[in-house]
């Protein structure tokens, strides 16, 4: 557990990881005031990309959490900086929230619902439709350029329940299309690279911290950094003794971790 105390820098999840919906994960504010007093840097790192850092920052604070939006990494703001790179100022036909329109708007893209987009966008779109969809599958299986902000099956919200994410619509487009998106967010280390290239990130003293193995662990594993699994969120005990990616460590929550490092 030394090495664990010698961590500079944390990668944290959001979803599963330090809150559940609405409601903080116990012990979750202990744990951010123990990493706070130890001068650890501390990162928020999601795939969700219904919202933007700045919702975020304000949904934290309003959990009694003070964090600046600088902390706070999206799949949606790393999708924007690939896309800047990529193909800067092209059009998109975006399945996103207002939210993500707005960052990709924001972030000189064309947003269209008709013509011929240079790319099809997959967010987490809680406001999807039917009407959406089809077209989107109409773009993809033409040829268009196909990118997901993030593979998550589902966003948990405590109490057994489950919102289908970005992934389930991801399985949904495959069935229809036969083709998969490129993904930018976790495990993709292009987000971590992304990250990288804000803030000046020493990986041989990082740890990634998440409640989802295919996501948070393989993107830690893949990145060469520390990795610690919390089965507060979508991860299960019966289904991490059955997987074979292993974490470095796994707490039941970020409340048993804060206990070994504080």
């Amino acid at each position: 557990m030394e090495k664990l105390k010698a961590v500079d820098f944390f990668l944290l999840d959001l979803d599963g990881t330090i809150y559940l919906a609405d409601r903080l994960i116990d012990g979750a504010a202990d744990f951010l005031k123990c990493l706070q007093e130890q001068d650890k840097k501390v990162f928020f790192l999601t795939n969700n990309s219904s919202k933007n850092r700045f919702n975020y920052r304000d949904k934290l604070q309003g959990m009694g959490i003070q964090v600046k939006a600088e902390q706070i990494f999206t799949s949606g703001e790393a999708t924007a900086i690939y896309l800047q790179e990529k193909c800067p100022g092209a059009k998109l036909f975006l399945l996103g929230t207002p939210l993500l329109a707005e960052e990709f708007r924001q972030a000189g893209f064309e947003l269209i619902d008709q013509g011929e987009p240079d790319f099809v966008v997959l967010g987490f779109d809680t406001t999807l439709t039917y009407d959406k969809l089809w077209q989107a599958c109409d773009y993809i299986r033409a040829g268009t350029a196909y990118i997901a902000t993030h593979p998550d099956l589902n966003c948990p919200l405590g109490n057994g329940r489950y919102m289908p994410d970005a992934g389930a619509m991801i399985k949904f487009i495959e069935a229809s299309t036969g083709r998969a998106p490129l993904v930018i967010g976790k495990p993709n280390p292009g987000m971590l690279f992304s990250l990288s290239k804000k803030f000046d990130i020493d990986k041989s003293r990082t740890a990634i911290v998440g409640d989802r193995l295919y996501t948070d662990i393989q993107l830690g594993e893949e990145a060469g950094l520390i990795t610690i699994l919390v089965l507060s969120g979508e991860t299960t005990a019966e289904q991490y003794a059955a997987s074979s990616l292993k974490a470095s460590y796994v707490f039941s929550s970020v409340q048993e971790l804060a206990r070994v490092i504080g």
